[in-house]
C-alpha cells in the first residue's frame, strides 16, 4: 500500500494541474470502492475549482471553491495519471478508457486526472473543509512526521511508557501518521533499534534519536519519487526508484550494509507484517 512518500510523490505531481484549476466535469463510473461514494458526487464536483491540494497522512485532501473538500485515498493499487493538459505542461496523449478507471476528472484546461484501481481497495470522499480534521478517518490520526507538531519532546512521552515492539509503535498511526511497513523499517535500520524492542526500554535520547532520522528517511524517499514494488505509479506515470536504497526492506539473507557490520537481514513476522532488519547492528 502506499505509504506517506508515494502519497505526497503523487501530490505534488498533481498540484500544477489540480491547485488552482478547475474540474469542467466529473465521470464516476461505478457507485463504490471501498465505501460507497458520496451523493452526487459527480454533481458536486463540476465546475468547482481546486483553491489547495494537501495531504493528510496518506490522504490527499483537494479544498473546493464551494467549501467542500474531495478526500482521495490510493488503497493498495490505486492510481491517479495525468494526461493531455492543453497549457503543455504534460504532454501525454489521453490514453483509451480501461476497465478499473473509476473516476475521471476533466479540468477547464484540458488535463485529464484519472484513478485507476484495480482493487478497488482506494477511496474518495467529499466533506466540509471546515472541520474536516473531524472526518472519522482523519480524527484518529497522531502528528504528521514532517511537521511541527512531531518533535523529540513529543516522541519520548508518546513512548516512553508503552510496552509495545518498537515496529508497532511506529506504524501505530495514533502515534505518528502516515508511516508504513516500509519506512518504518529503513528507519528502525538508521537508528540502529531493532523492531522487537519494547519501547518502554529504550532511553529517552534514542527514542528522540528517531525524528530527524523518521524524517530523513521520509525525505530520502519523496526525493526518489516514492518506492515502486507492484502498482505505484507517480501522476505521471513513471516509477518511484526508492527501493534502489532500501538498507533492509525486502533484503532478508543479503548483507547488512551498515559500515563495519558483517551481519546479515533477517525477516520476522510482527502482526501479520514482515519486519526486515539487521540482528548484529540493531539492538
Amino acid at each position: 500500500m502506499p505509504e506517506l512518500p508515494e502519497v505526497e510523490t503523487v501530490r505534488r505531481g498533481l498540484a500544477p494541474v489540480m491547485e488552482g484549476g478547475t474540474i469542467a466535469r466529473a465521470e464516476v463510473n461505478r457507485p463504490d470502492l471501498r465505501w460507497p461514494f458520496p451523493d452526487r458526487m459527480a454533481e458536486r464536483l463540476a465546475g468547482q475549482k481546486v483553491t489547495a491540494l494537501r495531504r493528510r497522512s496518506k490522504y490527499i485532501l483537494a479544498d473546493l471553491a464551494s467549501g467542500e473538500t474531495l478526500l482521495i485515498h490510493l488503497g493498495m493499487s490505486g492510481r491517479m495519471l495525468i494526461s493531455g493538459d492543453a497549457q503543455g505542461r504534460f504532454v501525454h496523449d489521453h490514453p483509451a478508457p480501461e476497465k478499473h478507471d473509476h473516476v475521471v476528472l476533466h479540468m477547464a484546461d484540458g488535463a485529464r486526472i484519472t484513478f485507476n484501481d484495480p482493487r478497488r481497495f482506494g477511496a474518495m470522499d467529499i466533506l466540509p473543509t471546515d472541520g474536516a480534521e473531524a472526518h472519522p478517518l482523519l480524527a484518529v490520526l497522531g502528528p504528521e512526521p514532517l511537521g511541527n507538531g512531531f518533535h523529540e519532546e513529543y516522541f519520548v512521552a508518546a513512548l516512553k511508557t508503552r510496552t509495545m515492539p518498537a515496529k508497532s509503535a511506529l506504524l501505530d498511526q495514533r502515534i505518528v501518521a502516515g508511516l508504513g511497513n516500509i519506512y518504518v523499517c529503513e528507519a528502525l535500520f538508521r537508528a540502529g533499534i531493532s523492531p522487537k524492542r519494547r519501547v518502554n526500554n529504550l532511553s529517552s535520547a534514542r527514542i528522540a534519536s528517531l525524528v530527524p532520522i523518521i524524517r530523513d528517511v521520509l525525505g530520502d524517499a519523496i526525493a526518489a519519487g516514492g518506492s515502486s514494488l507492484r502498482d505505484f505509479r507517480q501522476a505521471d506515470g513513471e516509477l518511484g526508484y526508492f527501493q534502489h536504497n532500501f538498507d533492509v526492506y525486502d533484503r532478508e539473507g543479503q548483507p547488512c550494509r551498515r559500515p563495519g557490520c558483517d551481519g546479515i537481514v533477517a525477516r520476522v513476522v510482527q502482526s501479520g507484517r514482515s519486519s526486515f532488519y539487521c540482528p548484529r547492528c540493531q539492538r
